[in-house]
């Protein structure tokens, strides 16, 4: 599950018409290999006309068999996920979905872009990809404001990043620009940025070369002190926020941090530890729950 993220009119929607397009036809992508499946395509700002009118430009086709396109859906409140699973029982050879935007399935509400918020809707996502084995891209907007790392410029919280695999960032220098720049990061993959230029006849995006660097995530202080709190003799911790701060040497944070970054670490804790974490609410406030996987770590 992978947020695909650019500012507005950057070229996203044109680049997920294309890519929906290889995948389900099998039609190589930049010389990468495209093995044919079915796609869902939610293009929830769009309409068929305009989509019709954008694949005969692209492709000289308006419909393709094993690529399905929607132009409404419900939110994951209102029952998306259960759209999703109904479609996959008809289509069980999908494997790429297209959400087209984000902002038009998350719920709307006063916390709406909590990190918790942000956090859910994206394991939401995640877990309907992973129950299904399936790709999920995710679009999305930036932000206005400029920030040092690209990734940054997300708007919402880092609870989308946090929730998900990886993320896509489509920008240019200026809008006009006919040049883009596609940044991926992700889990256990190379980072890599590809650039690009827009054929502005065909409405394609076209590889023009490849920047990759190895990647290696470096060591988290924080985790490796929560693992070594765990050992076979004594797998499971119990207790809150500021209690485990007690017991963590060296660390010098605050409970609400501490909560934050074990949400965004979860995943790595698992794989990398073989520790779970789970956090609930009751009348006496939050309780972080960690347990060992004694045939994982």
């Amino acid at each position: 599950t992978y947020p695909f993220v650019g500012g507005p009119k950057v070229g996203k929607s044109f680049f997920m018409a294309q890519l929906g397009y290889h995948v389900s036809t099998g039609l190589p992508l930049w010389e990468r290999t495209a093995h044919p499946c079915t796609v869902l395509y939610l293009a929830l700002e769009d309409t068929h006309v305009h989509l019709q009118k954008r694949l005969s430009m692209m492709f000289g086709v308006s419909s393709v068999d094993n690529y399905h396109i929607a132009t409404s859906a419900k939110t994951l409140r209102d029952g998306l996920d259960g759209q999703l699973d109904s479609f996959m029982g008809k289509r069980p050879d999908t494997k790429l979905i297209i959400v087209d935007t984000l902002q038009k399935v998350r719920e709307v509400g006063g916390e709406s872009y909590s990190y918790a918020n942000d956090y859910e809707i994206i394991t939401r996502l995640k877990q309907f990809s992973d129950k299904h084995n399936i790709c999920i891209l995710a679009v999305h907007h930036t932000r206005k404001q400029s920030a040092e790392d690209l990734f940054d410029t997300i708007s919402g919280t880092n609870g989308l990043l946090g929730a998900a695999d990886g993320a896509y960032l489509m920008h240019k220098g200026k809008r006009t620009d006919r040049d883009g720049i596609l940044e991926i990061v992700g889990r256990d993959q190379q980072d890599q940025r590809l650039h690009l230029s827009f054929h502005q006849e065909r409405w394609l995006w076209e590889l023009t070369r490849t920047e990759t660097e190895l990647w290696k995530e470096p060591p988290d202080p924080l985790l490796e002190a929560v693992a070594k709190l765990l050992t076979p003799e004594a797998p499971e911790w119990v207790g809150s926020a500021s209690s485990l701060i007690d017991g963590l040497d060296g660390m010098d944070i605050q409970p609400n941090v501490l909560t934050r970054k074990l949400n965004v670490g979860a995943d790595r804790l698992w794989n990398e530890y073989g520790i779970r974490i789970e956090s609930s609410r009751s009348h006496i406030g939050r309780t972080i729950k960690l347990a060992l996987d004694a045939t994982k770590a």
